[in-house]
């Protein structure tokens, strides 16, 4: 069964900043708390490149960085242990800051239990 689901969250932090952070794969670990690490070969995301995210325990979860939208958007497709998950982010800015929508789908109970991590970890993407 496959579910899709979003979540948007603002917070103080300037939208280019957030940008940035969202841009450079291997700042992810500074506000994302289920990365640990990430192999990533460029230093900006780039359309069509994989990589992989390192979680709790050192679990490897590979992805595909599918676009890259001008001016703060950008999508990719995570893959772990079979689950298939397809992510759209986006970032805006705000008279007091920033807000981020992410979109998510892929097998429900995966979606599900995904969902109060990435709550989580994009209130600290947008906090300052």
């Amino acid at each position: 069964m496959t579910l899709r689901r979003a979540l948007e969250v603002s917070g103080p932090r300037d939208a280019d900043d957030v940008w940035d952070r969202y841009a450079r794969p291997q700042r992810w670990p500074e506000w994302s708390p289920q990365i640990r690490a990430v192999d990533y070969s460029w230093p900006t995301l780039r359309p069509g490149t994989p990589g992989t995210v390192r979680g709790p325990f050192g679990l490897p979860v590979r992805f595909r960085v599918l676009r890259v939208t001008p001016p703060r958007a950008w999508s990719w497709v995570v893959s772990a242990a079979g689950v298939r998950l397809t992510l759209w982010h986006t970032v805006e800015a705000t008279p007091g800051g920033s807000r981020t929508v992410l979109a998510i789908e892929g097998f429900a109970p995966a979606v599900l239990l995904y969902l109060p991590l990435a709550r989580l970890a994009l209130r600290r993407l947008v906090s300052v």
